[in-house]
């Protein structure tokens, strides 16, 4: 499972902000350097939660999530419970491809699956697979705390 990256620089968050065609501003560089050493998707309440102890409102926070999203920075997925969590696409990093996540179903905890890769095979026998293409994999179970 992805563990926790350090948090980059805030030059190194405006740099990235600015090559994706976005306006610097101090609230898309909080937002950023925050999902970026998450290391898992994080909600739009959490973002806001802990953001706004520095000042940003709940409002200001989606609208960078929103802008952040069109520009490439940051993917969206909704992990089967309709709540949206956001996750940094990190240079370099196994972020900057789609990955499996595992979902808590006792604490309700997210967890990235960055090292792992799913390949789905015909069974045997099987004329062709009904899959044409993956794009997201979803993982339920209970995590180690849980069980």
């Amino acid at each position: 499972m992805s563990k926790p990256q350090p948090a980059p620089t805030p030059d190194e968050v405006r740099a990235r902000i600015r090559r994706a065609g976005l306006r610097s501003t101090a609230s898309r560089v909080a937002v950023l350097q925050r999902l970026e050493a998450a290391g898992r998707p994080v909600t739009h309440a959490e973002l806001a939660e802990e953001l706004g102890r520095q000042g940003f409102d709940r409002a200001t926070v989606y609208r960078n999530l929103a802008d952040l999203t069109e520009a490439g920075l940051v993917t969206r997925s909704e992990l089967g419970d309709h709540v949206w969590r956001f996750e940094a696409r990190r240079e370099g990093l196994p972020h900057t491809l789609d990955h499996p996540h595992f979902v808590c179903l006792d604490c309700g905890s997210v967890a990235c699956l960055s090292d792992v890769q799913i390949q789905i095979q015909p069974a045997p026998g099987s004329k062709r697979s009904v899959i044409g293409q993956l794009t997201e994999v979803l993982l339920k179970g209970r995590c180690g705390r849980c069980v």
